[in-house]
């Protein structure tokens, strides 16, 4: 029996839930659709599906050939779309992940005007701050703010240096005086972010090279957007992204401090399967980000 037609039929059970629902999807018989997974069993010699009277379920080998399988099917879809030279309009989906505040401050807003400008693109956006495999999670894009990390699997193609100030309201530096030294971040009451390995240290780069220092942490959250807010209610002095604080910092709420010490350069960057190089709609997102987010950024314009 053909293979990829064996690859197409198990794909489809394991996503539908049952051999019937699988058969309507892809218009054959359920029978044919068993008899196509049977065959792919036979083949690789390991049991894929349980079935029992009323349920279908993945066993361990199962969904892990599910995942190759998938990216095997999508592969295919993409190198026939690269072809198809008289294609009108750039159309089909595009499965993106995204880190949440940058997500709901910046790329939602973007996707949008991106949506009105290719109708016929369906776009999915994920927001959550876990670390995500593109591959593995079927994504056919990850949006990531961090350190780039080489990976032959992966394109890592970066848009901008994300910029990290320290900075604190004015009320609160006027009831508890601006820091003039690094040394005065272990005295004076700092907000953190939860998520950091390192909890309450602050790595930075200062006049004299790399600092490690163990700050007064009075405040921490996985939020940045959160750590936004308490500072600007004088809760204490936060390290954050200037595509978080640039509204604040350009109307004066949160006023910037220790300006010679800076946290690790870290970068807006995209990752994607080399495979979706050939898909048109993958092309037009990545020339889209770079005009909207490329050069000087807008929350970093005024200061």
């Amino acid at each position: 029996m053909d293979k990829l037609v064996s690859l197409q039929s198990f794909v489809r059970v394991v996503e539908q839930g049952s051999f019937a629902a699988a058969a309507r999807a892809i218009g054959q018989s359920r029978s044919q659709v068993n008899r196509a997974v049977v065959a792919l069993e036979d083949d690789l010699g390991v049991q894929l599906l349980n079935r029992t009277t009323r349920t279908v379920s993945v066993t361990p080998s199962g969904r892990a050939f599910y995942q190759r399988a998938k990216a095997i099917l999508t592969d295919l879809d993409e190198a026939e779309e690269s072809i198809r030279e008289n294609q009108e309009k750039p159309a089909g989906d595009i499965r993106i992940n995204a880190p949440m505040s940058f997500g709901t401050l910046h790329l939602g807003p973007a996707l949008v005007d991106f949506a009105r400008m290719y109708p016929e693109i369906r776009v999915e956006l994920a927001l959550n701050d876990h670390f995500i495999d593109p591959v593995a999670d079927g994504f056919d894009m990850t949006v990531r703010i961090s350190r780039p990390t080489e990976t032959l699997a992966l394109i890592d193609h970066e848009i901008i240096p994300i910029r990290r100030v320290i900075c604190a309201s004015p009320d609160f530096l006027h009831k508890n005086g601006e820091p003039t030294d690094i040394s005065d971040l272990a005295t004076l009451p700092c907000l953190h972010y939860g998520n950091l390995p390192g909890g309450s240290t602050w790595k930075l780069t200062g006049p004299n090279g790399p600092v490690s220092v163990q700050v007064n942490g009075v405040f921490c959250c996985n939020n940045a957007e959160v750590l936004r807010d308490a500072a600007i209610a004088g809760l204490g002095l936060v390290e954050l992204p200037t595509f978080i604080a640039g509204a604040e910092l350009q109307t004066g709420r949160l006023v910037t401090v220790l300006c010679n010490y800076t946290p690790p350069e870290i970068f807006l960057y995209l990752l994607y399967p080399p495979s979706r190089q050939l898909s048109s709609r993958i092309r037009l997102l990545v020339d889209f980000m770079h005009d909207r987010f490329g050069g000087q950024p807008h929350w970093d314009l005024v200061q």
